[in-house]
C-alpha cells in the first residue's frame, strides 16, 4: 500500500483506539459512580426499615409498663400502622423516589406519635419498674437494631464520600509560558514581561453544572506566591492567588488561558502551578526557567 495513504491510515486508527478507550473508561466510571447511587439509596431504605421495625419494638416495650387499657388499645393501633407502613416500605423499590419520600414523611410522624407516648407513659408510670425482667428481651432486640443501623450509617456515610470524590474536577495539559512583549518565550526569565498559564478541565458528568470560581498559584524559585490577586479558603486557611476566573462548567472539557503582568523582578529556578476549584487542588506543575 501507498505510504501516503498508509501513514494517515495508521494514525486515524490510532485516534480511534484512543478514543474509544478513553470512551470506556469514561462509561466505567460513570458505571460505578450509578452503582454507588444505587447502593446509596438502598441503604436509605434499608435504614428506614430498620427504624420502622425498632418503633413497632418500642411498641411493645410501652404496653408492657402500664395497665392503662385505653392507652394499650391506642398503642396497639400505632404499632398495627407502623407495621403497615413498614410493610409498604418493604414492597417500595428504591428507586422509587416519590414513594419512598411519602414513607420518609410517615417515619417522621411515627416517630413524633411516639415520642408523646413516652411522655405520657412516664409521667403516668414513672415509678413503675416490675416489668423490667420481661423488658430485657425487647431491650436486647432494639440494642441489636440500634447496631445494624449505625453499621449502615457508617456505610452510607463511606458511600457518600465516594460519589463526592468522584464528582471532584480534574485539570490536564497545565502549561506555563514566560513571555516577553511581543509575546514570544523569554530565554531569561529576566525579560519576562507576562506569565501565561493555560490547561484543561476535564469532562465529568458527575459534577454539578453551574458557576465555577477557578484559582491559579504560581509561586517562585523560594515558595513565594506572584502577588496579583486576593486570597481563596483551601483546607481551613487564606491561600493567596496569582490569578483567577469565573466560569460556566457544563461537565464537558473546558480550556482555560489566563496571564498574568511581571509586578516583581523574576529569578530563574522552578516556578509551581497550582490550580483550584471548590476548595480542592485539581492539577499541579511544575516549571524551570533560565
Amino acid at each position: 500500500m501507498n505510504k501516503k495513504i498508509l501513514i494517515p491510515l495508521i494514525v486515524v486508527i490510532l485516534a480511534l483506539l484512543g478514543g474509544l478507550a478513553y470512551l470506556f473508561m469514561n462509561l466505567q466510571e460513570q458505571k460505578q459512580v450509578n452503582e454507588d447511587m444505587q447502593e446509596l439509596a438502598r441503604l436509605d431504605k434499608q435504614e428506614m426499615e430498620n427504624e420502622y421495625e425498632r418503633f413497632t419494638l418500642q411498641y411493645s416495650e410501652m404496653k408492657t409498663k402500664i395497665n392503662n387499657d385505653s392507652i394499650i388499645e391506642q398503642l396497639t393501633q400505632e404499632q398495627m400502622r407502623t407495621q403497615q407502613l413498614l410493610e409498604e416500605l418493604k414492597k417500595t423499590k428504591a428507586e422509587d423516589a416519590r414513594e419512598i419520600t411519602r414513607l420518609k414523611k410517615e417515619l417522621a410522624t411515627v416517630r413524633a406519635v411516639l415520642r408523646d407516648y413516652v411522655m405520657q407513659i412516664d409521667s403516668l408510670n414513672r415509678q413503675n419498674e416490675r416489668l423490667k425482667a420481661e423488658n430485657t428481651q425487647v431491650k436486647e432486640q432494639l440494642a441489636e437494631r440500634n447496631t445494624q443501623i449505625a453499621g449502615l450509617s457508617n456505610e452510607k456515610a463511606s458511600l457518600s464520600e465516594k460519589v463526592a470524590i468522584a464528582a471532584q474536577l480534574d485539570a490536564t495539559n497545565i502549561q506555563l509560558r514566560a513571555l516577553k512583549k511581543n509575546n514570544k518565550d523569554v530565554k531569561k526569565i529576566k525579560d519576562c514581561v507576562s506569565m501565561q498559564t493555560s490547561f484543561t478541565i476535564t469532562r465529568n458528568v458527575t459534577a454539578s453544572n453551574g458557576t465555577r470560581t477557578v484559582y491559579v498559584r504560581i509561586q517562585n524559585p523560594g515558595g513565594n506566591t506572584l502577588n496579583g490577586g486576593g486570597t481563596f479558603t483551601y483546607e481551613n486557611r487564606n491561600l493567596q492567588y496569582t490569578m483567577k476566573k469565573n466560569i460556566e462548567y457544563t461537565g464537558e472539557e473546558t480550556s482555560l488561558t489566563l496571564f498574568w503582568q511581571v509586578t516583581q523582578a523574576l529569578e530563574a529556578g522552578d516556578y509551581r502551578v497550582s490550580i483550584f476549584v471548590d476548595g480542592n487542588m485539581i492539577g499541579s506543575k511544575t516549571f524551570s526557567f533560565n
